[in-house]
């Protein structure tokens, strides 16, 4: 038989509902207010493109433009080259996506679903590497891309998408693990070979693994700085991050136009995660094994 609530009960409860208000509330306030430190930088990028340089310049600065100048933009595409510096860089972004999606998931798909010898040592011995600092190996990379005559090609920027990634490759593991294994029995048993049950089945149960993978290959290489720096020779051949550049030099930057330019660089990518943001965050969760 159940006993009537008493008047303390119901205060602690009601103590114990409001003390949780207020702490949520103090957390959504934090939260409000870390989120406003962090797109601070952002608003200063967009006040500053939207400025002349003498405004810049001055001292005091303004936090916003006292005219709002748009042809800072147009100028900022057009003398520094940005349409061709942006086909460049969709151009090899697109080829690192595919190749990072093609090896990866198939690679992953061998580490958890197929038993060959040795097949433990070598996931440890590849997720070993991801202990060795990307630095340490600039200079071998550059030697043997040198004799292999890459160099002033887009060859080191592309091919080696193809032989896949460390991390990547674990975390479509880790979400190929949680797919049952009776699926691939009974397509098995329907005469499916591996590289239909990878092309079929796997890959498109994991979805969510797959665009995690694909944007985060598409940042990478729409934002890499340092490998177009390194292999990339002409002009011509320039992804949009080197194209930045034009806009400094030794005795003047043009922060109105740098700025106009970078805002741009940036927006595909935040485009990018906005439509696919659902994706993201479920996918993301492929490192406890579970999809959703």
């Amino acid at each position: 038989m159940r006993m009537p609530a008493t008047s303390s009960s119901r205060s602690y409860y009601r103590s114990r509902r409001a003390r949780k208000r207020i702490a949520n509330i103090v957390i959504a306030i934090v939260l409000i207010g870390l989120g406003i430190i962090s797109l601070a930088p952002f608003w200063w990028m967009l006040s500053t493109s939207l400025k002349s340089m003498q405004e810049i310049m001055s001292f005091p600065p303004t936090k916003y433009p006292h005219a709002i100048i748009w042809s800072n933009y147009e100028h900022a595409w057009v003398s520094g080259r940005l349409s061709r510096y942006a086909l460049n860089t969709l151009f090899l972004s697109c080829v690192g996506v595919f190749a990072h999606v093609l090896s990866n998931t198939f690679i992953a798909y061998g580490f958890a679903k197929i038993k060959f010898p040795g097949k433990n040592f070598l996931f440890s011995l590849m997720l070993a590497t991801m202990m060795i600092p990307g630095f340490c190996t600039l200079i071998p990379q550059y030697i043997l891309f040198s004799k292999l005559h890459w160099v002033g090609t887009y060859l080191p920027l592309t091919i080696p998408g193809f032989f896949g990634s460390a991390f990547q490759i674990f975390m479509l593991r880790q979400f190929y693990l949680g797919i049952p294994n009776d699926l691939i029995e009974a397509a098995k048993i329907d005469g499916a070979n591996h590289f239909y049950i990878w092309s079929r089945i796997m890959v498109p149960l994991a979805k969510p693994a797959v665009i995690v993978i694909a944007i985060m290959t598409f940042q990478g290489a729409w934002n890499d700085f340092l490998g177009p720096l390194l292999y990339v020779n002409k002009e011509s051949m320039f992804n949009i991050q080197i194209g930045l550049t034009a806009f400094r030099s030794a005795e003047l930057t043009q922060w109105n136009y740098l700025m106009a330019a970078s805002l741009i660089a940036l927006a595909p990518v935040i485009l990018l995660f906005f439509f696919f943001q659902r994706y993201f965050i479920e996918g993301m969760n492929i490192s406890s094994g579970t999809k959703g």
